[in-house]
């Protein structure tokens, strides 16, 4: 029914006239929106080490070769160390051997020719490694820290050395004396029978003095990282497997590896540009089994989980896990350049076990082992000792990788692994209750 125009007057006229509804300004009250900026990674406090140039070989028949010492034994002596041109010798060599397997598999230097030299230092890691297999370890007591028969294989290593190095063209004596030297520090120390970044900066240094002598040059550097340094790296898997060698001042879970550095330095520059290979690929285990051969950061960290009683990266490597967070293999690269020049080259602890002669020669006013008081490195029952001052009265410190006096022997983490499989509790990993 529809109402007629009356009513509709009527109605209008009970509710008075029309008004607006009042509304209060609103637009000062109300913030702007804008888009959320990012915030900013803070950045890496640390600067990037520069790559120094790689100097020229020196003139072999000007040198007078003498057996390496070690003469960084107090502060003194590693400020003087640092500031030398034998730091940056050792920071060219390595950065450099580093920049040229950038975006490199293993297997494109594989099967790949390489040099005469090249092929006679692979020649004596295989033969290093026949001895380690004619010296089985001693398994009365199955302890879990060092196996002394590792002793008798490095006696082997020393008897055998002479006779190496002759193949590499060495003829004298003396050159002999004092290249042999790094070669047999480059498996661990004979007395306390364990092996850390340390030694396997020695076996460095032994390719660097081959370098210094010209039985390699830079046309052999990828060959000298992605087959030399690699066979030597799966012999130190092997050595420590056998004898179960203690970690040399290892920082536990909180260290990047118990045993090794640089094939997280190489490995990083191998990744550097990788398509589809991501930093968190180190936690997909079909990515390692696929890769791992190829790309040495890799089959590094394929190593680690397999020396461990436990499974995931975040509970035994902590700090492996962290890196997986970067976000590009460049960031890695850097940190690791980082690491070895802070953690390996800057500190003390182990760099009182670095040896000089003349082919990376110590700096005028650098201690030797007489004045300081202190054993070789081959004869030294702890982990190291530096001179000190206190009050004007010197005093020697044993020091361990924390900087400590008096470390702790830390059991290994291979051995650990390896007892649980004798017993059948290792042939699955542990995983964490709240993993």
């Amino acid at each position: 029914m529809i109402a007629s125009s009356g009513s509709s007057s009527r109605f209008c006229a009970s509710i008075g006239p029309f008004t607006a509804p009042i509304t209060s300004s609103l637009s000062g009250k109300i913030p702007k929106l804008e888009p959320r900026r990012r915030r900013q990674t803070p950045a890496n406090k640390v600067p990037l080490p520069e790559t120094p140039a790689l100097p020229p070989p020196p003139d072999v028949s000007a040198l007078s070769f003498q057996v390496p010492s070690r003469r960084i034994l107090s502060t003194k002596d590693h400020e003087l160390f640092l500031s030398s041109p034998s730091y940056n010798l050792i920071v060219a060599f390595i950065f450099g051997l580093s920049d040229v397997v950038v975006d490199t598999p293993i297997s494109a230097v594989e099967n790949g020719p390489c040099s005469a030299s090249i092929n006679t230092i692979m020649g004596i890691l295989d033969e290093a490694e026949a001895l380690v297999r004619d010296t089985p370890p001693d398994e009365a007591g199955g302890s879990r820290f060092g196996n002394k028969i590792f002793r008798d294989f490095l006696d082997k290593i020393k008897a055998a050395s002479s006779t190496w190095h002759k193949k590499l063209g060495l003829e004298s004596d003396a050159a002999i004396a004092e290249v042999e030297t790094y070669f047999n520090q480059s498996f661990g120390n004979r007395t306390r029978i364990d092996y850390g970044s340390g030694h396997e900066l020695n076996f460095m240094i032994w390719t660097l003095c081959l370098y210094q002598l010209q039985i390699i040059d830079k046309s052999d550097f990828k060959a000298l990282v992605l087959r030399v340094f690699l066979r030597y790296l799966h012999l130190m898997r092997l050595i420590q497997s056998t004898y179960y060698l203690e970690p040399a001042g290892s920082h536990g879970v909180w260290g990047l590896d118990d045993y090794q550095f640089l094939p997280f330095l190489f490995g990083a520059s191998q990744l550097l540009h990788h398509a589809y290979i991501t930093p968190l690929a180190i936690h997909q285990q079909l990515t390692i089994e696929e890769f791992g051969a190829e790309y040495m950061y890799l089959g590094q960290v394929d190593f680690v989980n397999s020396t461990k009683t436990v499974q995931g990266l975040r509970w035994h490597s902590p700090m492996l896990d962290d890196i997986s967070s970067a976000k590009s293999w460049a960031k890695i690269e850097a940190g690791m350049k980082r690491m070895f020049v802070g953690e390996v080259l800057r500190k003390l602890p182990v760099m009182q076990h670095f040896l000089f002669g003349s082919l990376v020669p110590a700096v005028d006013g650098m201690s030797t082992e007489a004045d300081a008081g202190v054993a070789r490195e081959d004869e030294e029952l702890e982990g190291g000792a530096v001179v000190v001052e206190h009050d004007g009265v010197r005093h020697v410190h044993q020091l361990n990788s924390w900087g400590d006096c008096c470390g702790i022997k830390v059991p290994s983490a291979i051995a650990a692994a390896q007892a649980a499989k004798k017993t059948g509790a290792g042939e699955s990993l542990r995983r964490i209750p709240f993993d």
